[in-house]
Parts: structure tokens; C-alpha cells; sequence
């Protein structure tokens, strides 16, 4: 007889009152503090100046918490979310029932709508401040890969977007669910693959000291990532009803342009397409301009 992995871990670490910090949460926190540590290294050792740092983090922390929550309501959620008075739970983390309204938390966040917010805001912050997108995203990429890391371990302890059944030794049966079949760890197969992506781009980045060709660690970011996104989805439960019957379900359609961005940003990355500089004045583009 097998001996699969019992997993019941409470996913509240302590209360405050009716209020629960959870492991997801602190997770999240943790991505984002370890992040802003290496992207600051990251500019001292390339002698940027750090007053972009501070605007930069609010950017992205606005951008992955709305680009991923909207993601979440619009590509799974949008009959519920976009009907009645759903559509303010969208925002505020409270829903409503016969009972009146109730604390829900932000109950649904999708990689792919943070992955979109990310892009957006990397437009709008080169808009604002001339800071290179491209130079901004091949930094930038290396600690996001670190925290999707630390996100799926937050999945896991939430015992939520698992596996289809298994009898592999290392399957998890989720007793907190009330599951009784072992499952594939899907949030460890995808967190394991998220830190080796990190630790290939930063030290890639490291051995280069910086000088990276524009937009290539981006493009090979993306392919490898959301590859092993698109790999992984074939053992994963499906999150919604309407995915059932689909050749593939909702998160490897989003990955696939994902992954073809990639392919361009490489092909463009080896034509020298981007301009290297951080820092572009008001009359220089994102591309260099050819003779």
C-alpha cells in the first residue's frame, strides 16, 4: 500500500481578533519584501539612481494585485462578477447574501491578469518617469519568477488548485478538503519550477554583471514560464465548470500568447531591436533607430 502525503496544515497561521493572517498572505508579503531587496542591489550594481525604486514598487504592487484580481473575475469568473451587485466584491474584499454583507477576502487571483496589470504599468511608469520598460522587465522578471514561487507554496497551504488523482508516492491527499484520493501537488511541481527559473535568470544576470542584450531574458522568461504553466494545467483540476470538455482549459489559452510574446521578444532581442540605456530622454525611443 502506498503511503501518499496527509496534508491538513490550517492555512490561518494566528488571529487578530476575527481576523486571520494566513500563510498565502505572508507569502505574498515576503515576495515582494525579498523582491524590492534584489531589484535594489540590482540597481546599486548598475548605478541607477534609487529614487525610480520607490515609485517603481507601488507600480508593481498595484499593477499584480489588480491585474490579478481582474484577471481572476474576467477570464473565470465574469457570469457572476459582471451580474447583479457582484461586481463591487470585485473591488472590496466583501460579498453579499440573504444575510447581509460579509468579509470574503479577495477570493480568486489570476497569474495571467498579473502578468497583463505588470506589462500595463511598465508602459504607463516609462510614460511617467522614461525608465526603459524593456530594461525595467529583464530586471524585473527575476524576482516576479521568485514570487510565483512563493505564491503556489501559499496555494498549498490553502490546499487549493491541486491535481487530478494520482498513485505517485509523493501525491497529497488534502484531508482539509475532504478529499481521499491522493492529488497532484500541482502548486509544489509549479513553485519548485518557479524558484529554478529564478535562480537560472539571476545567476545568468550575475555572471553577465548586468549587461544583458535587451529583452532576451524577458523572452526566454516568458517562454519557460508559462510553459511550465501550460505543462502543468494537463494534471490540474479544472477551477471552473466551463472548463470541462475543453481541449484546453482556460490557463493554458492564456499562457499560449504568453509564450509566443516570448519567441518575438527573443527574435527581436537577437536583431539588437531595444535600446540598452535605463534611462531614455525625451526624444529616445524603446527601439534604436537604424540607418
Amino acid at each position: 500500500m502506498l503511503n501518499f502525503i496527509h496534508w491538513n496544515v490550517d492555512p490561518v497561521i494566528f488571529h487578530i481578533g476575527s481576523f486571520g493572517v494566513r500563510w498565502y498572505s505572508l507569502g505574498f508579503l515576503f515576495a515582494f519584501l525579498l523582491g524590492y531587496l534584489i531589484v535594489a542591489r540590482m540597481f546599486k550594481r548598475e548605478q541607477v539612481d534609487s529614487k525610480y525604486l520607490e515609485s517603481l514598487l507601488i507600480y508593481m504592487f498595484i499593477a499584480v494585485l489588480a491585474g490579478a484580481r481582474l484577471g481572476h473575475c474576467l477570464f473565470y469568473q465574469p457570469d457572476y462578477y459582471l451580474s447583479g451587485n457582484h461586481w463591487i466584491e470585485i473591488i472590496l474584499p466583501f460579498g453579499r447574501d440573504a444575510n447581509g454583507w460579509h468579509f470574503t477576502g479577495y477570493e480568486g487571483l489570476a497569474s495571467h491578469g498579473a502578468a497583463i496589470g505588470i506589462l500595463l504599468a511598465m508602459w504607463l511608469y516609462f510614460r511617467k518617469y522614461r525608465m526603459n520598460p524593456v530594461w525595467i522587465v529583464d530586471r524585473m522578471v527575476i524576482v516576479i519568477a521568485l514570487g510565483g514561487a512563493f505564491i503556489r507554496l501559499g496555494n498549498l497551504f490553502n490546499s487549493e488548485i491541486y491535481g487530478v488523482a494520482t498513485d505517485l508516492p509523493w501525491g497529497f491527499v488534502f484531508d482539509r478538503n475532504g478529499e481521499t484520493m491522493a492529488k497532484h501537488p500541482t502548486q509544489l511541481y509549479e513553485s519548485l519550477s518557479y524558484l529554478l527559473i529564478f535562480v537560472v535568470c539571476y545567476v545568468v544576470y550575475l555572471k553577465k554583471d548586468g549587461k544583458l542584450r535587451p529583452g532576451a531574458l524577458f523572452g526566454w522568461w516568458l517562454i519557460a514560464l508559462f510553459g511550465v504553466r501550460l505543462l502543468v494545467e494537463f494534471v490540474k483540476e479544472n477551477q471552473v465548470d466551463f472548463e470541462k470538455g475543453m481541449i484546453l482549459d482556460m490557463g493554458q489559452w492564456l499562457s499560449i500568447p504568453f509564450i509566443l510574446l516570448g519567441i518575438v521578444m527573443c527574435i527581436l532581442a537577437y536583431r539588437d531591436t531595444f535600446n540598452p540605456h535605463p534611462i531614455l530622454k525625451k526624444d529616445e525611443n524603446i527601439f534604436v533607430k537604424r540607418k
